[in-house]
């Protein structure tokens, strides 16, 4: 069983930064990917952005592109997320997850896989995040 613990969040005003962290217990075949997610309350749980570990290669959603910046430390088994130019609107609990990318799909399909929700069989406990504008 994967365990993926976060931190990171808390209260930042609007323009400020922060950066959370998502630590893996280990890294398996099932977790080649790792995302993020925000959920507010009476919300679903949103994409916000996605990462392999193996290229490396990055995914956002349109909402915070340009402000946040995923990464990742191999040797740490540790997911960045990066978050300036914070706006109220991004306040919200932010989740870790991890998930299998196919190593059969194409780009356009992992663009779109690795955005939902059900392609993330782990989840972090969530950290929250609050702007104050």
């Amino acid at each position: 069983q994967v365990q993926l613990v976060e931190s990171g969040g808390g209260l930042m005003q609007a323009g400020g930064s922060l950066r959370l962290s998502c630590t893996a217990s280990e890294r398996t075949f099932s977790t080649s990917a790792m995302g993020w997610f925000r959920q507010v309350p009476g919300k679903e749980r949103e994409f916000v952005a996605a990462v392999t570990w193996s290229p490396g290669s990055t995914y956002y959603a349109d909402s915070v592109k340009g402000r946040f910046t995923i990464s990742r430390d191999t040797a740490e088994n540790t997911v960045y997320l990066q978050l300036n130019s914070l706006k109220p609107e991004d306040t919200a609990v932010y989740y870790c997850a991890a998930g299998r990318a196919g190593w059969s799909w194409s780009p356009m399909l992992r663009q779109v896989m690795l955005r939902q929700v059900s392609t993330y069989e782990y989840w972090g406990q969530g950290t929250q995040v609050t702007v104050s504008s």
